[in-house]
């Protein structure tokens, strides 16, 4: 078994399950370890699954670094209908015929979405404007202004269609809303869209096919604190 030490530091790899925060599955390591600096190096939406990396110790002062690092996604949409949140968090609704739609329809897309575009975040997130989080404008049923920002997707490619739902992987910079990619994709197709699955698969050099599963890890820091406490007692014996 690999050797940690999560009170000196360690940088902490997980497969964020669907429907958890990503500040509960902070809580709960972190209350599994005793330790008291534990931090996450970018938010997934509960709805979204794949990595999700811990800092711990004095790993937690590479959080900055960690977040500016590119991000992979592997995410679906359906087409042909909305929802106000731009994912399965709301209410689908605005359903329309998609008949009409081709596969080269999708394809002739991509350059428009390849690069570096501007693009708004969705009202349901946790960005700020003058101080208070969106999203909580958007449960009250407040709009409110939220000005476009760039962001850079370097790679994008469709790799599955079977309408109405479409499969795509995405290589994007820190601050990229895949929610907001897929809105803007239904709109140009003129039949709307929701995102319906998110995977974050890398960030940076870190793979989410070296990361370990919630229970995993929670295996593993039981045994770290066992052997902790076995290395106190020998201590204290001598």
């Amino acid at each position: 078994m690999q050797d940690f030490d999560f009170v000196a530091g360690e940088t902490v790899l997980v497969d964020k399950p669907l429907e958890w925060t990503s500040f509960g599955v902070v809580k709960k390591l972190r209350w599994e370890m005793k330790v008291k600096k534990v931090g996450h190096a970018g938010t997934l939406d509960p709805l979204a699954t794949g990595l999700l990396i811990l800092c711990t110790g004095k790993s937690t002062k590479t959080i900055d670094q960690i977040q500016g690092k590119i991000k992979e996604y592997e995410g679906e949409m359906v087409i042909g209908a909305t929802t106000a949140s731009y994912d399965l968090e709301t209410e689908i609704e605005n359903q329309v015929d998609i008949s009409h739609i081709t596969e080269q329809n999708i394809l002739d897309l991509l350059p428009q979405f390849t690069g570096k575009i501007m693009q708004v975040p969705p009202m349901h997130s946790a960005i700020k404007v003058n101080g208070v989080r969106v999203y909580k404008h958007a449960r009250k049923g407040k709009e409110v202004k939220i000005d476009p920002r760039e962001v850079e997707i370097s790679e994008l490619e469709i790799t599955k269609i079977d309408f109405p739902k479409i499969q795509f992987r995405m290589v994007c910079t820190k601050g990229t809303y895949v929610r907001s990619f897929v809105k803007d994709f239904g709109d140009a197709l003129g039949v709307g869209a929701y995102m319906s699955g998110l995977r974050r698969t890398k960030i940076g050099e870190y793979d989410v096919k070296d990361a370990k599963s919630v229970e995993e890890w929670i295996e593993v820091i039981r045994e770290w604190r066992s052997n902790q406490e076995e290395q106190t007692e020998e201590e204290n014996s001598k």
